[in-house]
């Protein structure tokens, strides 16, 4: 791990965004994806919470708002699905290993592999490499990114879905469990624009409104020249600043392009907005990085 240089870190604080190559062994890798897949065996979808997830606005909160599901999710592992993968009944219209978009929110805290990942000995020397001083864990997802139809993830910037006081205490561990490509659906960049602040943020909605979240303010339409592609070879890790615009493409191709991701936050003279949809619970109080 000795790799993680001090001019890499400056790097990371220029663009807000560092790939580190071969950070994760492909056993790593690989005992996540075995993982995943003893998880998805097991899944029991109740018909009414098969929630579809999307980034795009309008569908996000008309999917997610109304969805007890998603906003409770933050303490368990729950699944969520691609878009035209399940007919009005809520019945797989393909195998449900291929349908599902996501699973999250708290893998790192109630699976051994993915919670022995987390708290690796690597993740936390490079979190004091960051000179982060009381890091505790938010949340963590893995993304399948399904063949042919892996959505799209339309530009955003994390810190509008967690938002703290001050910003820049939130920062995401992207981890690839596939060669992640241009024709995959890699992520995007824009290099440098995690120093302007945020201008929308997604909220918990007043109590009796039809759905559970809501968007306050409005993404910025980004050109899309100044995005750079950032593949990145199975075992990679990116680490990703909370402000930092990126995005990915639909996955066009035959491969599936998985990934795991967690975030953490900087405890450390920080407020956790009491807007955010995710909540620290009695269950699963934000548990510490360090261990």
């Amino acid at each position: 791990m000795a790799f993680v240089t001090q001019n890499l870190i400056q790097k990371f604080h220029e663009d807000g965004f560092l790939v580190l190559e071969r950070f994760f062994t492909v056993e790593e890798c690989d005992s996540m994806r075995n993982q995943i897949q003893r998880v998805i065996a097991e899944m029991e979808v109740p018909p009414h919470c098969r929630t579809e997830f999307s980034t795009k606005e309008e569908e996000q909160l008309q999917a997610q708002g109304s969805s007890d599901y998603f906003l409770t999710s933050g303490d368990k592992i729950r699944f969520f699905f691609e878009k035209g993968v399940l007919d009005e009944k809520g019945n797989f219209l393909i195998a449900k290993e291929k349908s599902i978009s996501k699973i999250g929110h708290a893998l790192h805290a109630y699976d051994p592999v993915f919670k022995q990942i987390t708290h690796s000995s690597k993740v936390q020397e490079l979190g004091r490499k960051l000179g982060l001083e009381r890091p505790v864990i938010v949340q963590s997802m893995y993304i399948f990114k399904q063949p042919g139809i892996g959505g799209e993830v339309t530009p955003h910037q994390d810190a509008t879905f967690l938002y703290t006081e001050p910003l820049g205490r939130v920062l995401g561990f992207w981890i690839a469990l596939e060669d992640a490509t241009q024709e995959n659906g890699c992520l995007w960049f824009i290099p440098g624009s995690h120093t302007s602040g945020i201008t929308r943020r997604m909220v918990r909605a007043p109590p009796g409104t039809s759905t559970c979240v809501e968007f306050v303010g409005s993404e910025m339409t980004y050109d899309d020249n100044r995005f750079v592609p950032v593949p990145i070879s199975k075992g990679g890790l990116i680490l990703i600043h909370g402000e930092v615009v990126h995005k990915s493409e639909l996955n066009r191709s035959e491969f599936s392009r998985h990934a795991f991701t967690f975030h953490v936050m900087e405890a450390k003279d920080t407020s956790w907005s009491k807007e955010n949809w995710l909540q620290p619970t009695p269950e699963l109080p934000f548990p510490s990085l360090y261990t």
